[in-house]
């Protein structure tokens, strides 16, 4: 099997995982309140968690390997953060919510817009981790490739099920609410394809998408999800959610290496 094959199938794997985590919104009952917002604490937790261990720690090293230790693997990272945050911002300023219910207006609008951003958000996160995918089976290294495949599968799953289920809090059905958790999830192997098919300039470009993830990732948690979760009086569970999170994906992502 051919590498580019491998970089492919394996960053298939790994997005897929979001459908399955998405799975269980198909057959359950709807949530409540405090339900959603200790899983959209946990989802922050994990993304947080993902943010340090599975792209600015790689970013960094990537970063180091290529330009040597000292000031540039450290500015690629302040930079990516930097231009990740400030891309959200951008589109947080402009991302139109009307579009999603005609004539709604207020706060639940602005609500919706809230959770289509975090859906923008996780497809974002999703194509540089594609990319570490398919670098790792394009190097040569099978053993590397499979094991990023399966620390970014791992992650993958409850990103699935925060995202199905935020939608369906705003009352969109099951079935497309499983879609779009699939989807966000199908822009790995996309970018997986792109990285094994042109591995040296991925490899080049590899630490700056992680970092410009990181920092998208970031901005969401901090400014969109936690606050969201504080909005009903739920913050102490929203918070354990979100520390139950953090640690399982740091404990997840320092196992799987």
């Amino acid at each position: 099997m051919s590498i580019i094959l491998q970089g492919f199938l394996g960053s298939l794997g790994a997005g897929l995982m979001t459908a399955v985590g998405a799975v269980p919104v198909l057959f359950g009952r709807s949530m409540s309140r405090q339900t959603m917002d200790i899983m959209l604490g946990f989802a922050a937790g994990v993304m947080l968690a993902a943010t340090f261990f599975s792209l600015l720690g790689p970013s960094v090293e990537f970063a180091g390997e290529r330009f040597g230790h000292g000031v540039i693997p450290a500015a690629v990272a302040v930079v990516g953060v930097l231009l990740g945050a400030g891309t959200v911002m951008f589109f947080d300023n402009r991302l139109p919510h009307e579009h999603f219910i005609v004539g709604r207006e207020g706060p639940e609008a602005a609500e919706l817009r809230r959770i289509w951003l975090f859906v923008f958000a996780i497809t974002l996160h999703n194509a540089p981790e594609g990319m570490a995918v398919g670098v790792g089976f394009g190097g040569g290294d099978v053993a590397a490739g499979l094991q990023i495949a399966l620390g970014i599968g791992v992650q993958n799953a409850p990103e699935g099920l925060a995202v199905a289920v935020a939608l369906i809090s705003k009352n969109y059905s099951r079935s497309y609410a499983f879609l779009i958790a699939a989807l966000t999830g199908l822009v790995e192997p996309v970018a997986g394809l792109i990285a094994a098919v042109a591995v040296s300039l991925s490899a080049a470009l590899l630490p700056w998408a992680m970092a410009f993830a990181a920092g998208a990732m970031l901005y969401v948690i901090s400014h969109e999800i936690i606050p969201e979760t504080h909005r009903y009086g739920h913050q102490r569970r929203a918070t354990q959610g979100l520390l139950a999170g953090f640690v399982l994906m740091m404990a997840l992502d320092v196992a799987l290496g």
